[in-house]
């Protein structure tokens, strides 16, 4: 008996012990600083492809990123949410992995897209004009899902 209570006590013991932080470098790490949605792009093609994305919605969120993440599941992202219409510039300061980085106009259409964004680089990246959202995906994604300036990006907020 006193065997079973000592056992049992150790299990609510175990499960109560704090779980370690995920690591830095795992889109896992992301999770406890942003909200998680779905994003809908229909193509150039007009074809409606689903992506998973990271939600940056505030200052600090915009600021870190993707900053440290060593990778992506394929059809995983992130979406800048910005308040207003502005000309957004991104830097790859600290992002381990190439991005595309697809820039969009408040009703969704996109703007511009930059393929291939170089890693650990601090040169600014702008949008060619005023946009609301800015993208991230892997580098490729862009052009393997054909997404360009007659796609649009449907976001319910």
């Amino acid at each position: 008996m006193r065997t079973g209570v000592f056992l049992t006590g150790l299990f609510l013991l175990a499960a109560c012990s704090p779980q370690p932080a995920p690591r830095e470098g795992t889109v896992k790490a992301l999770d406890a600083s942003f909200d998680f949605g779905v994003l809908e792009i229909v193509n150039d093609a007009g074809k409606t492809i689903a992506f998973d994305v990271y939600l940056a919605r505030d200052f600090e969120q915009q600021r870190r990123g993707l900053m440290f993440v060593r990778s992506l599941p394929e059809t995983t992202g992130m979406l800048f949410i910005y308040d207003d219409e502005a000309l957004r510039s991104m830097w790859m300061k600290n992002t381990y992995i190439p991005l595309d980085m697809v820039f969009a106009r408040a009703d969704g259409t996109v703007s511009s897209v930059l393929h291939d964004v170089a890693p650990l680089n601090l040169t600014s990246r702008a949008s060619t004009e005023p946009v609301r959202f800015v993208l991230e995906l892997n580098a490729g994604a862009a052009r393997r899902f054909s997404i360009g300036t007659q796609s649009r990006l449907v976001w319910q907020d």
